[in-house]
């Protein structure tokens, strides 16, 4: 379990203009484990409630900002709070407190007051994804003013709690349950990081627990039992063998996997086990549906041998069409650039698309980063992301 933060009152965020990469940091340095989003909920909530422009709920430790300018559209923009834990590798860099670096070892870098682009960020969030949540916030902070610019449209921003543990806990998840109506949009964008390319869509995935029988038995006399764990072994050559497919989807290539992720089985150093539970993820594009996604793996496990009555199903959550021919996401792509690339893990995207909202990932920072020990970010990175959503909604 992590540690409650050894703050005794909610942290004030400062002015929400301040430069987006120190923001950033400021974000880090409240830690938000999944669990212990709180502190940071409640600073984000404190400073959205001082912008005029907007009209804000609380919902558990998701904060909802809206403006209502009743203009011809609305779109959401959407970050998790919460963080994976701490790395606990002695002298990982991504961690809390966050530290600035410079890129060439000289010049700007810790304790200046603003970064150069190129300096790096260091802490647990820097990708995943406090860089977003920093631009959300500064976009709140600029269109949430009485004298503010105005925006082409109404803006939603979507600031929630438990997105790194089990669907059934997101805080995305209790909105659209306890009130829809906050999410109701022509288009929304998650800022998960994506180097700040546009990705469309996201793949599905699903988890599964297969449990191989045996018979226990003294290992004095093996031949009495039948070892569960060899039992696995079909199964695990199954999976070895097995060669994930590229799935072409309204113009984007999803690239699938089905793997095994954990093993458990046996009691003791002299038992020959009686049970073995071999749990598979199976990672599948958006062509498929949840149940399709069950019976390809049903179809691919009969070839090991295992039944259906063996398999259960233990999390699913569906994918997501990129939708990047709807006009909504045409304009975003055309007003922030690059050529849209695929989404392979699975992203809250997912929700949106089930709420029939179309929706894309779009924020700072390498997602192949994100969970490390030396997670990080640019501060261009942040600047860039920013600019390029202010273009969008401020023309």
């Amino acid at each position: 379990m992590e540690p409650s933060p050894s703050v005794s009152t909610a942290p004030v965020l400062p002015p929400l203009d301040l430069d987006v990469a120190l923001m950033t940091a400021v974000l880090l340095d409240i830690r938000s484990v999944s669990d212990h989003e709180t502190l940071l909920a409640d600073a984000v909530e404190e400073a959205l409630r001082t912008l005029p422009a907007l009209r804000v709920r609380r919902i558990g430790d998701a904060v909802v900002a809206r403006t209502e300018f009743g203009l011809d559209s609305r779109v959401v923009l959407a970050g998790h709070l919460d963080t994976v834990p701490l790395p606990t590798t002695p002298g990982a860099r991504g961690t809390v407190p966050s530290r600035w670096e410079p890129a060439d070892g000289v010049g700007n870098g810790a304790g200046v007051a603003i970064p150069a682009d190129g300096d790096v960020l260091y802490g647990r969030g820097a990708t995943d994804m406090k860089g977003g949540v920093a631009v959300q916030l500064a976009l709140a902070g600029l269109l949430g003013r009485d004298a503010g610019p105005r925006p082409a449209r109404d803006v939603t921003w979507v600031f929630y709690d438990h997105e790194e543990v089990d669907a059934a806990q997101s805080g995305l998840g209790r909105i659209a349950r306890q009130a829809p109506e906050l999410l109701e949009a022509d288009f929304a964008v998650l800022l998960e990081p994506t180097d700040g390319v546009v990705e469309g869509g996201c793949n599905g995935t699903s988890r599964y627990l297969v449990r191989v029988p045996g018979v226990a038995a003294h290992t004095g006399r093996a031949w009495r039992g039948v070892n569960a764990i060899h039992a696995a072994a079909p199964l695990l050559s199954v999976l070895a063998a097995y060669e994930p497919a590229t799935v072409t989807v309204e113009g984007l290539d999803y690239r699938e996997g089905l793997s095994a992720v954990r093993i458990h089985g046996g009691t003791a150093g002299n038992v020959v086990p009686d049970s073995c539970t071999v749990e598979i993820n199976y990672r599948f594009a958006p062509d498929k549906t949840v149940e399709q996604a069950h019976e390809h793996v049903r179809s691919v496990l009969a070839g090991a041998g295992i039944g259906p009555e063996a398999i259960e199903v233990t999390d699913a959550s569906g994918a997501a069409r990129p939708g990047l021919d709807h006009p909504a996401a045409a304009a975003f792509v055309a007003a922030v650039g690059g050529e849209p690339m695929p989404k392979y893990g699975w992203t809250d995207v997912a929700r949106f698309s089930e709420l029939g909202v179309p929706a894309v990932n779009f924020g700072p920072g390498d997602a192949l980063l994100a969970h490390t020990d030396d997670e990080h970010v640019t501060a261009g990175a942040v600047r860039d992301c920013l600019a390029a959503l202010t273009r969008w909604l401020v023309p």
